[in-house]
């Protein structure tokens, strides 16, 4: 394989590794490190690309295991999930700040899940990924993909209803 056909194979999910690599690192830097890390791995086993089923499910789930390791090391410590691409370009200046501040809730909710949820939601709601994909590349069956799916979206919900009816009583 050629440098020219490489780059046609990885260029369609190049983006999802990035965006999958900034919800993990949160840092712009660290996840072009990651991104430019795995696609040089992939690029030194070439040869073996045309072996796997789906080049972007083995690219994804190393990104994954790159960001988790990185997570782990002394120098990523203090970094957090956070998701900065959220906008409604379509809405009025006092949705737009609900919005905002709805968003940032949630960014510090994602924060207390586990790990597994914080990717399994990033893959699914973000990315878009269908649960077969997400089930490969996590290493997990489909069922406990979607319930932990389900469990991350309703201690998501929960916690924004407690926060959006704080102070008001109800009988």
């Amino acid at each position: 394989m050629n440098q020219s056909e490489f780059i046609k194979i990885t260029n369609p999910f190049k983006d999802r590794m990035f965006r999958l690599a900034k919800r993990l690192l949160v840092s712009t830097e660290e996840a072009e490190d990651a991104t430019q890390e795995v696609l040089v791995r992939l690029w030194k086993n070439r040869k073996k690309l045309e072996t796997y089923a789906s080049v972007e499910a083995l690219a994804i789930t190393i990104t994954k295991n790159y960001c988790l390791d990185q997570l782990k090391s002394k120098r990523a410590t203090e970094l957090r999930i956070v998701h900065t691409n959220f906008t409604d370009g379509q809405a009025g200046v006092d949705k737009q700040a609900e919005d905002r501040d709805s968003w940032k809730w949630v960014e510090k909710i994602m924060d207390t899940l586990p790990e597994q949820q914080k990717i399994i939601i990033q893959m699914r709601d973000v990315e878009q990924y269908d649960f077969e994909e997400i089930a490969k590349m996590m290493d997990m069956n489909e069922t406990a993909v979607r319930v932990a799916l389900s469990r991350a979206r309703k201690t998501i919900r929960e916690a924004l209803i407690k926060k959006h009816s704080y102070g008001i009583k109800r009988n």
